[in-house]
């Protein structure tokens, strides 16, 4: 498993991140997939997606200052993978900050999981530019 973190600063609150980063959003952010599903339990958000026959399942929990997301399930392009994104004020705006844990299971994990980080970033530059475009 690798990690990655990317931040951005979004000239919005924090209290306007937290409503735009819901969970259907922040998968629609990334780019790679399309949102099917939504379902929610109890505290939890269950987000169903797919593109190009490959389908994954994703499980949301709210925190304090932030959103943590995690695949479930044995259907998804990884075999682990995990995304805290956090918030907090900043000089009249706000930082985000996207950490994220991957791991595809493969044989040469160094080499497997080095390119599932890389591409990882794209997806989370991508929404945080994305999440920037739309408060600013």
């Amino acid at each position: 498993m690798r990690e990655v973190t990317v931040e951005r600063f979004v000239g919005a609150t924090p209290a306007e991140v937290r409503r735009a980063l819901e969970p259907g959003v922040v998968v629609e952010y990334e780019g790679s997939f399309e949102v099917h599903d939504i379902e929610e339990r109890d505290e939890t958000t269950f987000v169903t997606a797919g593109a190009r026959g490959v389908g994954v399942a994703l499980r949301f929990e709210a925190r304090e200052g932030g959103l943590r997301y995690e695949q479930v399930g044995d259907a998804g392009p990884f075999d682990e993978m995990w995304t805290d994104l956090t918030w907090a004020a900043d000089d009249e705006g706000t930082l985000v900050t996207a950490r994220s844990g991957v791991g595809l299971g493969l044989p040469l994990a160094a080499v497997t999981d080095r390119v599932a980080v890389w591409k990882r970033r794209g997806e989370l530059d991508r929404a945080l530019d994305r999440l920037a475009d739309d408060l600013e």
